[in-house]
């Protein structure tokens, strides 16, 4: 039987990085179901397809090749074929994926990917809805969080190292935009889980997240 680890929460809370480092800790594969849906938005956005054509879009998830791969300390994202590791945290992928990602013919395509993968394999995935809905018996919970203006000065300073050209306050207002967005959504809207252990990583380092996590995780594979 595998193991499943959900961890959820808003942008720049610090679940995609802590989930990379949990995931080469305990060798549990990570599935960033984040880099899944900004893969279809910048397809979409490469074939010019309008949101509201949803037989184009069907049409483009029966064609799509989503692959992750881990090289050189680096979690690699392949669409079809093609190192778009980099590409998908652009600011038009970023502008767009929270209108793609509720869309439901996309939801249902990307999670019964998820699902399938995770019946033979140990995995940790972060999302919005990954332990209410996605995976809702997950063996762990987790949902981390930090205010706006924390998490809108990490997104800041990884545009920064990243060459990508945006202010802070831009982003603060990105940031407020898209949490409206997310929760209030009709599919996959953002929430904690009943049973999800709650983690405000405001005032923590992202390996004090990670070891948090990962005590919540041993105390559950010590109690199975």
């Amino acid at each position: 039987m595998s193991f499943i680890v959900a961890i959820d929460g808003p942008a720049g809370s610090g679940k995609g990085t802590a989930t990379k480092l949990i995931g080469e800790k305990l060798n549990l594969i990570n599935i960033d179901s984040g880099a899944a849906y900004r893969c279809v938005t910048l397809e979409i956005i490469n074939n010019k397809i309008g949101l509201d054509d949803i037989e184009k879009i069907i049409k483009l998830l029966n064609n799509i090749k989503i692959e992750y791969k881990f090289e050189n300390g680096i979690n690699r994202v392949l669409l079809n074929d093609v190192d778009v590791t980099f590409r998908i945290r652009d600011k038009d992928v970023s502008e767009l994926v929270s209108k793609v990602s509720p869309i439901k013919e996309i939801r249902y395509k990307l999670n019964e990917i998820f699902r399938d993968f995770a019946v033979k394999n140990n995995i940790i995935m972060e999302g919005r809805d990954i332990g209410t809905y996605v995976f809702p018996n997950a063996d762990v919970k987790i949902y981390l969080d930090a205010t706006a203006e924390e998490r809108a000065s990490r997104r800041y300073k990884q545009n920064q190292e990243l060459g990508i050209n945006s202010s802070y306050e831009e982003i603060l207002e990105n940031i407020r935009e898209r949490d409206k967005n997310d929760m209030t959504r009709d599919i996959g809207a953002l929430k904690k889980a009943d049973d999800a252990i709650y983690i405000d990583s405001s005032n923590m380092t992202i390996e004090e997240v990670a070891n948090r996590i990962i005590e919540e995780i041993e105390i559950k594979i010590k109690n199975v």
